[in-house]
């Protein structure tokens, strides 16, 4: 009989394969009280364990620049201070090196997790995997791994760690299953770089699949199916084929413009955090950035990333597009987005607390060599700036006398750049949605980041569980919000795009399409699809169906109806 769970969609798709079910054994740490005389020795031990480790990261050969960047975080996490000096200090203590190390481990973890941020609290993995390669290392066992593969296997597991997925067997895996995760998880991004379809935060799927077991994931529902009936196999299958035909077909069109039928031209941009990103946006067929979010730069990294260390990346990135658009966002960071080089103060409510450009306000020094860089890099495209979590026109006032500043300084040291360079912000506040027609007058464009404005306009924390079912960017509020901040920009002759997740989501495009959107950025994968509806969508049938969806009263409606649209398109 079939067993069906949910999950966690973390990558799109449906996939029909079997079973390989990976788990490794839990290594117990020795426990033992250690003599003064046995200090330096264990020491020595943890010494000798990060600089194995450090060497096999060095030499370890991977074939994408997301999972460079990963071996490269975790080599700059084997020399944080707060681990070495934790694991010191314990073994001062006069325990052995192991339980020292799983204790330091364990406290750290603890504290990510607390976090309210879900892209960081995903990081304790990072940290996980670090503490059990290691421990593996002190006791000299080799760690089972994910290569070779059969073919078309599904992986089922608790968690896969980056050094996991660093040496997995790429050509045979088609998905994976997993007990935890979420959809910023480092399984869910690499699942997303591949394009397979990912389930993940199952709980208990790791302990209800048998190895070789034939399994469904179904993410167009969430599902997941455990030895299918031979009808229900049959029927996957052919929706399986349907999909790669589709993935076929939208592959043929994605480098053309996204043109609708009667002549509108809308921009289908990519949000990115890496060259990696950029890279696959661009083979998907985005030929424009609409969201370079920096923060990456700075969180994967063991210091204040240098002028020259950020131009250089933003430049690369200019070149890449080829004179197309690259909007840059400055730091958006602080608060729940900690650093490890960089102490930030406990906050009750970090989301409405110290972040964004209120750190930049407050260190002018860090927020002053990012726009040195993204000057600079302007001499290479069609760089745009963009600042995040504004709430008044003073805000940009400030970061306007700012950049004059910077540019005097390139000017001195005869640096060139675009002295026009257009400068846009962020709508994710109520505050930036109600004053849209004062903000407007002093910037280029808006991009509207639906993630924090839908949960400031509904007063709902979006990583609550107990309150998700509240959290929905087609609740009215939000929506009227978006229809009026277009409105506004285009009554002054300017544009607005959107870059939060909500641009990304295909069933909500002929609606945003009908409010007037003048560009949707979204991740890589969803660029032909969104691409596809626009070129297949009059903007008077995206009117009439926004002005039907607006008419509506409750949000169930409202989702019922986009559902129906989707349906039947």
């Amino acid at each position: 009989m079939t067993k069906i769970m949910t999950g966690v969609v973390a990558s799109e798709g449906i996939a029909v394969g079997k079973a390989f079910l990976f788990y490794k054994e839990k290594l117990q740490p020795k426990v033992e009280k250690i003599e003064d005389g046995e200090i330096e020795e264990e020491k020595a031990k943890f010494t000798k364990a990060l600089s194995d480790y450090s060497k096999y990261l060095e030499e370890l050969e991977v074939d994408s620049l997301a999972q460079k960047n990963v071996i490269q975080a975790h080599r700059g996490m084997l020399e944080d201070p707060f681990l070495l000096e934790t694991v010191n200090n314990k073994i001062d203590s006069n325990q052995n090196v192991e339980k020292a190390l799983d204790d330091s481990i364990g406290e750290m973890v603890s504290m990510i997790e607390a976090l309210d941020d879900p892209y960081l609290k995903e990081r304790a993995v990072d940290y996980k995997d670090i503490g059990e390669k290691l421990l593996y290392i002190l006791k000299g066992v080799e760690p089972k791994k994910l290569s070779p593969l059969p073919k078309d296997s599904i992986i089922v597991s608790n968690e896969l760690t980056p050094s996991d997925t660093s040496v997995m067997d790429k050509e045979n895996v088609i998905g994976f299953a997993m007990d935890l995760g979420g959809k910023t998880a480092h399984t869910s991004i690499i699942a997303q770089t591949l394009g397979i379809p990912a389930i993940v935060g199952m709980k208990t799927v790791s302990q209800s699949v048998k190895d070789g077991d034939t399994i469904i994931i179904d993410n167009e529902q969430g599902k997941l199916f455990i030895d299918p009936e031979e009808e229900l196999l049959q029927e996957y299958r052919k929706k399986a084929l349907r999909l790669k035909e589709e993935k076929e077909r939208l592959d043929k069109f994605k480098d053309e413009d996204a043109i609708t039928p009667d002549g509108k031209k809308v921009e289908v941009a990519v949000n990115i955090g890496n060259l990696e990103d950029l890279k696959k946006g661009i083979e998907r067929g985005a030929k424009s950035v609409g969201l370079f979010r920096t923060e990456f730069l700075y969180m994967e990294n063991t210091h204040f990333p240098t002028e020259e260390e950020q131009f250089n990346v933003y430049s690369q990135a200019a070149k890449m597009l080829d004179g197309n658009t690259l909007i840059i966002r400055t730091l958006d960071i602080g608060g729940d987005k900690s650093l490890s080089y960089f102490k930030f103060p406990e906050e009750e409510n970090p989301f409405l607390g110290w972040r964004a450009l209120r750190i930049c306000f407050d260190m002018q020094d860090v927020f002053e060599t990012q726009l040195k860089a993204i000057l600079r890099a302007s001499a290479f495209g069609d760089v745009k700036i963009l600042l995040p979590m504004v709430i008044s026109v003073d805000e940009i006032i400030r970061v306007m006398d700012i950049l004059e500043g910077v540019k005097k300084d390139l000017i001195k040291r005869e640096v060139e750049f675009n002295h026009e360079i257009e400068v846009g912000i962020m709508v994710e506040t109520p505050a930036s949605a109600i004053i849209a027609d004062d903000l407007i007058d002093h910037v280029d464009f808006f991009s509207i980041g639906t993630n924090d404005l839908t949960q400031y306009v509904l007063a709902v924390d979006r990583g609550n569980e107990k309150i998700s079912e509240l959290y929905s960017t087609y609740n009215k509020a939000v929506l009227r919000s978006i229809k009026r901040v277009i409105e506004i920009s285009h009554e002054k002759g300017k544009w607005t795009g959107m870059c939060g997740g909500f641009a990304g989501d295909a069933k909500a495009t002929k609606m945003l399409l009908g409010f007037g959107l003048d560009e949707f950025s979204v991740p890589g994968p969803n660029v032909p699809k969104i691409k596809d509806i626009i070129r297949n969508t009059t903007l008077e049938e995206g009117q009439n169906f926004s002005n039907e969806i607006l008419n509506l009263k409750t949000t169930g409606d409202i989702e019922t109806r986009i559902e129906e649209e989707w349906k039947n398109r």
